[in-house]
């Protein structure tokens, strides 16, 4: 298998100021499910660092007495410390919102200012789109005296609160505030990966051009620039240590860095007319397809993603898509329920009027029946190409707010039947099919070790059993719960189809604030990303 069949060439990346190997080979990648999983590794690596040692980290929120695990340390303990002991830890955070509108505003200051008063910086940066945000979740530890230890962590998991929950789907006990209906501690679902070998040098550039861009920390927000001069906050990055040489290979994952920044002015100096490898990068997997895309997403809820699928799911007979999202949004309210519920209606619509029996849309529940949340980005296309990052399936996370993603392609084939599901040549790799397998397992509540995947191989087979596990407890719930609960945590996802006259109100405001679009006016123009 060519990884140029799948990954974007340098052209395709179409973005030659940047520093960026077109992707790294020779890495190992390793799914963290779960915050509890990820926040556990994340100590025992932050931990071992030594004074000199670099650690770096970017996050959309930041909740500095978050524990990450049960009995601490928190982040800002964990982070702090390091700083202590010598380590250079810097961060960017995005600034936030108010909290007023139920961001994180007073929680990331928090954080830069616990761990700045340690001897780390950390900063806001607002460098972004208005409306926008800093949605990167990435943290880089480089071991300057042991390099084959280097680790880097990239993924949809935040440093906050909610995110420590486990395959139990009970909650972090430290919850953040969400929609009702998923209780006083949200069951939050999500991934995480852990990435060594070359790319750790690749993810440490991404931090390193953001660090370094010159633009004002606070260009779009007067008013923050003056309430920071203030305070006297930190508006200036202090220079990065020099940046070691890649990590030595060490396993058999191509990984592809797939990045989102906006057209923004002034221009960031290493993105001038913005970076859309997500979407491109989607893209061109997506349009390889043949028999199954599975797909773990917060939103996906924009016409134009959506359209992506129904060309796909169109132009390939075989070809069935397999989406878990979360049961509801995560906000109530007269004014922001609606914005959130048409998104998703409209694009899952589209979809379904492509290929009606070949579309499956599920959302996951604990034992209890409360639903679970679901915050992760995955995509696995034919168990060959995987992807997981910070992106979201909607139109402001490929052009609009600044998103990372790692896409993965393993020299290692499957051998388990079917061999080469697509038919294209390529064959079943380890990673992507383990992945999903990984997830689906967790889902149907089969055996972790996967003692029970002979039905989950086969694409028509693995649709074929999902759906009826979905149908068989959804079966149950009709007839009053009798009997035995069907084993499984799936439901068919009902998407709710709101009445024209909140459409009518409701779609402008999806389109405007909520799903905004970050391209340069000549890609809108030509429809392209």
């Amino acid at each position: 298998m060519a990884p140029r069949n799948w990954f974007l060439s340098e052209a395709e990346r179409a973005n030659p100021v940047s520093e960026l190997p077109v992707w790294s080979s020779g890495n190992l990648a390793e799914p963290l499910i779960h915050g509890a999983a990820y926040f556990d590794r994340l100590v025992d690596e932050v931990q071992t660092l030594e004074a000199g040692d670099h650690l770096f980290f970017t996050d959309w929120r930041g909740d500095p007495d978050q524990r990450l695990r049960p009995d601490g340390p928190t982040v800002a303990q964990l982070f702090a410390r390091a700083a202590q002991r010598g380590v250079v830890v810097k961060g960017l955070i995005w600034r936030s919102h108010l909290d007023l509108l139920a961001y994180s505003e007073a929680e990331n200051r928090n954080l830069s200012e616990t761990v700045s008063a340690a001897g780390g910086e950390v900063l806001l940066d607002q460098r972004v789109r208005r409306g926008g945000s800093h949605h990167q979740k990435l943290v880089v530890l480089r071991r300057l005296r042991a390099p084959e230890r280097d680790v880097a962590f990239a993924g949809g998991i935040d440093l906050c609160h909610s995110r420590r929950d486990d395959a139990a789907h009970r909650g972090d006990p430290q919850a953040v505030q969400m929609s009702t209906r998923y209780g006083d501690h949200p069951p939050w679902h999500d991934v995480q990966l852990a990435v060594r070998g070359p790319v750790v040098g690749a993810l440490d550039t991404t931090f390193r051009e953001r660090w370094t861009d010159p633009m004002p920390l606070d260009s779009e927000n007067p008013l923050a620039y003056l309430r920071d001069r203030l305070r006297g906050a930190d508006l200036r990055p202090d220079p990065l240590p020099p940046q070691p040489a890649d990590p030595p290979p060490c396993g058999p994952h191509d990984v592809q860095v797939l990045r989102t920044y906006p057209a923004v002015r002034p221009r960031y100096s290493f993105a001038p007319d913005g970076e859309r490898t997500v979407a491109r990068g989607y893209t061109k997997a997506v349009r390889r397809a043949r028999r199954l895309i599975y797909l773990e997403d917060q939103y996906l809820w924009s016409s134009e993603v959506a359209d992506l699928f129904a060309r796909a799911l169109r132009e390939n007979p075989d070809l069935h898509l397999v989406a878990v999202v979360p049961r509801f949004p995560d906000v109530d309210g007269r004014l922001a329920l609606p914005p959130n519920t048409v998104g998703r209606e409209q694009a899952l619509s589209l979809c379904e009027r492509a290929a009606p029996d070949r579309v499956h849309v599920l959302d996951v529940e604990n034992h209890a029946g409360t639903p679970v949340y679901v915050h992760a980005k995955v995509c696995v296309v034919d168990d060959v190409w995987a992807s997981v990052g910070s992106d979201n399936f909607n139109r402001r996370s490929w052009t609009h707010d600044s998103e990372l993603s790692c896409a993965v392609l393993d020299d290692t084939r499957d051998d388990r039947a079917p061999t080469d599901p697509a038919g294209l040549g390529d064959g079943a790799r380890v990673f992507a099919r383990e992945l999903r397998l990984r997830l689906w397992r967790e889902h149907l509540e089969r055996d972790p070790d996967g003692g029970e995947d002979a039905d989950l191989i086969d694409p028509a087979d693995a649709v074929a059993a999902i759906s009826a596990a979905a149908d068989a407890l959804q079966r149950w719930y009709d007839a009053g719960q009798a009997g035995p609960r069907p084993p499984g945590r799936l439901l068919p996802h009902r998407a709710e189809r709101l009445p024209w006259y909140t459409r009518a109100w409701a779609l402008p405001a999806y389109r405007l604030v909520y799903d905004p679009d970050g391209r340069p006016l000549r890609a809108r123009r030509a429809g392209t990303w």
